[in-house]
């Protein structure tokens, strides 16, 4: 069994040589065994290990005798011991609670330069479990991977190729005392009734190598998502924004189904930096609106919003959106507007230095008002419903919102959209210029020179 473990951690890299490795111990039987199998493999790496426990408090005196019992154990071993207090109150999902609180614990161990990795106690046992928990929720390939053996952000799990039964072996063999949790035993929590009811019933009706199967469903299930998260299309399609992913509803529409479904999980996850709660009917709600002639329609799924606009794909968390902005300018002057991304710069050119009637034609960077034609104060704000003007080559007054829609910019870009007011009347707009009553011409004086920038 020690063997096998090492050839799990050089499978996959989870040590490098010399590496400070933080085991996390419960005072359970796998946490145990995990702590003294790295002590007997750790000359092969050099690894100098801590112990690293978490006390949530959810069991009384039974939660500080586990704290006692892991400090003398660390004691012994001539380990140092930290010791983390994240009582988890009583409301909502416990065992989600609890688990958020150690892996805070353990990111934050590693985030500190502490430790270079936190080594976990989970078994085959467990990712069978976690297998068959997330199957029946639901979930695709990425979820039935179940329990990785690195995480980018440190987490390592020497302990993925043995069951529990081998554990349990291991420790009575050698004579090594554990702790049991009470709460492993209350089919309060759906993964006990799992552990206690279900995966029997299956080994005993079904497949006697039941947890064998499903921990080769992980196995195959992660060799499929590392071989698709290498593929350049998975980011190549996906442009991350300041608060939200975007993506090209016809690129994503002309993809094979699998490579389209892996696009939408990738951006809800970077979106909303998890995927809990995303499901199949999610996925395909996505999918159906990047594919509808209509351009347009928004749904809500999971925590994120996902929009369509034109031919553009847009997926953020619930509830964001532009602040309304109004800033009095004296120019010269340099002002970012960080909901739209762009820098608007205002330059004042008098006498001879006036630009010339090409200059003064606005394009996509700049744009010319003749100072003398402006009244009162200078004031950028947002755009609103019903702002409407006369941009340079237009024949007529327009709305900006017609202007929008000719130049299919976005929904979700307008909210923020900058527009230049005087105390009559809009002067210049992002993109569409200067207003033709105020616009710079070659016999201006003093011209109002704006270039937009992107942050």
């Amino acid at each position: 069994m020690v063997n096998r473990i090492g050839e799990t951690i050089a499978r996959y890299y989870l040590f490098s040589p010399g590496q400070i490795v933080g085991v996390a111990v419960s005072g359970g039987a796998d946490s145990v065994c995990l702590l003294h199998v790295l002590l007997e493999l750790r000359s092969r790496w050099e690894l100098v290990l801590k112990v690293l426990h978490v006390n949530h408090a959810l069991r009384g005196e039974e939660s500080r005798q586990d704290e006692e019992f892991v400090r003398e154990l660390a004691g012994r071993l001539g380990l140092s011991c930290w010791i983390s207090a994240a009582p988890v109150g009583e409301a909502g999902n416990l065992e989600q609670a609890a688990r958020q609180a150690r892996l805070e614990f353990f990111r934050q161990m590693v985030a500190d330069g502490v430790v270079g990795r936190v080594a976990l106690g989970h078994t085959r046992t467990d990712q069978a479990e976690t297998v068959l928990f997330r199957f029946l929720r639901g979930a695709g390939t990425a979820g039935l991977a179940g329990i990785r053996p690195i995480t980018s952000d440190g987490i390592v799990r020497p302990l993925l190729a043995v069951n529990r039964y081998e554990v349990e072996h291991y420790l009575r063999s050698r004579g090594i005392p554990w702790r049991e949790d009470s709460s492993n035993s209350s089919l309060r929590f759906a993964r006990n009734r799992i552990r206690h009811e279900l995966l029997p019933q299956l080994a005993r009706d079904w497949n006697p190598a039941i947890v064998e199967t499903l921990a080769h469903t992980a196995d195959w299930a992660l060799a499929e998502e590392e071989y698709w998260e290498r593929l350049p299309v998975l980011n190549e399609i996906l442009e991350d924004r300041r608060d939200a992913v975007l993506i090209r509803a016809d690129r994503l529409r002309d993809l094979p189904l699998a490579a389209a479904r892996r696009i939408v999980r990738k951006a809800i996850e970077r979106a909303k930096g998890d995927l809990r709660g995303v499901d199949f009917d999610h996925i395909s709600g996505i999918l159906s609106l990047a594919s509808s002639p209509a351009g347009r329609g928004r749904i809500q799924a999971a925590g994120v919003e996902a929009r369509r606009s034109f031919e553009w794909l847009r997926v953020a968390r619930q509830g964001l959106g532009p602040d309304p902005f109004r800033v009095e300018i004296t120019p010269p002057a340099t002002v970012p507007v960080v909901a739209a991304s762009v820098l608007i710069s205002l330059e004042i050119i008098e006498g001879s230095q006036s630009v010339t009637s090409q200059e003064s034609v606005y394009n996509s960077e700049m744009g010319g008002l003749d100072g003398d034609l402006l009244s009162g104060a200078l004031v950028l704000r947002n755009w609103k419903p019903g702002d409407r003007y006369q941009p340079v080559g237009s024949t007529q007054e327009q709305k900006i919102k017609t202007l929008f829609q000719q130049a299919r910019v976005p929904q979700w870009e307008r909210g923020a959209w900058p527009v230049l007011t005087d105390r009559a009347s809009i002067v210049w707009s992002r993109r569409f210029g200067p207003d033709v009553r105020v616009a710079a011409n070659p016999e201006s004086r003093k011209v109002l020179r704006i270039r937009e920038t992107m942050l």
